[in-house]
């Protein structure tokens, strides 16, 4: 399918366009077939210059099935070889599937993070209890260690006595 576009030149920060007789699968910048004219908009608006057409040639290529882009008929229109009308796209400022998908994810988080924090002042959590010390338990564990102590007593009699045999059995 044959085009008529433009053709990016000029240096860096400073373009000049030639419009172009193109086939659409060339690149931007890349082969043509025939300039039919040229587009410089660093110059003013109503400079003669800023737009200049070979329009014969133009009429030509459309006749036979060239189709102009977007901004090149733009141009056109102004010059009266087609009639140009903007182009509408009523969901251009409207955010993608997954943008809409993301926000509403994240309006649920928040949704269920407000949810939380009511509940949680609604409903306080009862204050924690603290370890009560009584004196009573501090007196049976002295109870505890006194037979324990009264048992140690008991245990070194007994042994010295068992001792004492083996003691008269090595004299002998």
């Amino acid at each position: 399918m044959l085009k008529i576009r433009l053709a990016r030149g000029g240096a860096k920060k400073r373009p000049y366009y030639s419009i172009v007789v193109a086939d659409s699968h060339s690149p931007r910048d890349g082969r043509f077939i025939e300039k039919v004219g040229s587009y410089n908009p660093l110059l003013k608006k109503d400079d003669p210059n800023r737009v200049v057409l070979k329009v014969e040639r133009i009429q030509e290529w459309m006749a036979k099935g060239a189709q102009p882009t977007d901004r090149v008929a733009r141009e056109l229109g102004k010059v009266g070889v087609v009639k140009w009308e903007a182009g509408s796209n009523p969901k251009k400022g409207q955010p993608g599937q997954k943008a809409k998908e993301r926000a509403e994810e994240r309006a649920q988080r928040e949704a269920d993070r407000a949810a939380a924090a009511a509940e949680a002042a609604a409903n306080p959590p009862p204050p924690p209890e603290e370890p009560v010390i009584e004196e009573p338990v501090a007196e049976a564990v002295a109870e505890e260690a006194a037979p324990v102590e009264a048992a140690a007593e008991e245990a070194p009699a007994e042994a010295a006595t068992a001792e004492a045999p083996a003691e008269d059995e090595a004299k002998a």
